[in-house]
């Protein structure tokens, strides 16, 4: 879009949806809520309620009762129940008031808003659709083999980053932003390629890091091959396997959101390593805790921008800039009736960038500043005995 007076490209910040994505959303940890206690999410503009029965199983619900609106998640898990704290009517994971203590009968009407539930990867997953459909079980993430087992994965580290002021799609944007990964996580994308097809969008990607930079992936010695799969529109696996010095290790990084308004959602992350042989598990640990550190800051990295740019509709892209607007067909299956998909919504699409022009650029600018940082570096005073010369 163009200023017709003046021919200069004007930001269409568009409008943002009026749904939230049909699909299956990551809450956290399952074991986060087997307290005993109902627990409190905030997602699709509003509060759900989560909670353990006696079977082990994990029930949630909207987070308001249907009675007098009395929060839930400040109830009593009572039973199979959740009790409200206004006036103690007591629901099931399925929806329906099971009891109400001072009442004769239930009313034949006393339901609320219930989700179906699946546990996957040791994280509660559940199925939200504006239409109402029945979960679909044949689109779930798939099943990480062994990821449960601490004999050979370590304990995941779990984060929560709540994101204001941003649409979540902003997120998804990073499926195909090559360049982004020099200027803003401080690496040389060597490979990057995209894979778009029915409900997955996936990132094929190697770099190293920079050298001429401390955070994020800015570490000359580090090279990263990476292979991210978005499985619907919230929950995204990303098998990392991580050379350091020769060292290699076997990373998974679960990267799920939930949004909880319109410009608004809840980032999670989580990261398990795969326990090399011969370490034992205090130093297995210890180096998934370090990359943990290293992929979180990665995140907060992406998250300084997201707080800070405009939302655009109609970005202006160069060749190496990748599949922006068929990533966002992609997407777009997510926030329509399912009566509307179009073929080429779901349709399979390849892309590979080539990375040679930037490259060439990116290591003549990196070498510059370490020029620049070896010069600073000499002309730094030198402290001696007797004194500084």
């Amino acid at each position: 879009m163009a200023d017709p007076t003046t021919q200069t490209r004007t930001l269409d910040h568009g409008t943002q949806p009026e749904r939230f994505a049909r699909g299956w959303h990551c809450l956290g940890l399952a074991s986060e809520f087997k307290d005993g206690k109902p627990h409190s999410v905030e997602a699709f503009g509003g509060k759900l309620v989560v909670w353990e029965n006696t079977k082990g199983e994990l029930g949630v619900l909207d987070g308001y009762c249907r009675h007098m609106g009395g929060d839930l998640t400040q109830g009593t898990v009572k039973g199979d129940e959740v009790g409200c704290p206004f006036h103690d009517w007591r629901w099931g994971a399925d929806g329906r008031c099971k009891q109400i203590p001072y009442a004769r009968r239930v009313p034949l009407r006393a339901r609320t808003k219930a989700y179906e539930t699946v546990i996957r990867n040791d994280s509660l997953l559940i199925w939200h659709d504006p239409e109402g459909s029945k979960a679909d079980y044949d689109i779930l993430p798939p099943e990480l083999p062994d990821v449960s087992n601490r004999e050979v994965y370590t304990d995941w580290i779990w984060n929560t980053v709540p994101i204001k002021g941003s649409h979540c799609r902003e997120l998804i944007d990073n499926v195909v932003d090559m360049a982004h990964f020099y200027y803003v996580h401080f690496a040389f994308p060597t490979d990057f390629r995209n894979v778009f097809e029915d409900h997955t969008a996936t990132q094929y990607m190697a770099s190293k890091g920079r050298p001429d930079v401390a955070g994020g992936y800015g570490d000359a010695d580090m090279f990263l091959k990476s292979e991210a799969t978005y499985y619907g529109p919230a929950y995204m696996i990303n098998w990392l396997e991580v050379d350091y010095k020769g060292f290699v290790t076997e990373v998974i990084l679960i990267n799920s959101h939930i949004p909880t308004g319109p410009d608004s959602f809840l980032l999670q992350y989580g990261i398990t390593v795969k326990k090399p042989e011969g370490l034992d598990d205090k130093t297995a640990n210890f180096i998934g805790k370090k990359y943990a550190d290293m992929f979180g800051d990665g995140f907060l990295q992406d998250v300084a921008i997201w707080e800070n740019k405009a939302p655009v509709q109609n970005p202006l892209l160069c060749e190496e800039d990748g599949p922006v607007y068929q990533l966002r067909r992609w997407y777009e299956q997510f926030y329509v009736d399912v009566a509307d998909i179009e073929p080429e919504m779901r349709a399979r699409f390849e892309f590979e960038v080539d990375t040679t022009k930037a490259n060439e650029f990116w290591h003549e600018e990196v070498a510059e500043n370490l020029r620049r940082i070896e010069a600073e570096k000499a002309s730094e005073p030198v402290e001696t005995s007797e004194g500084v010369s």
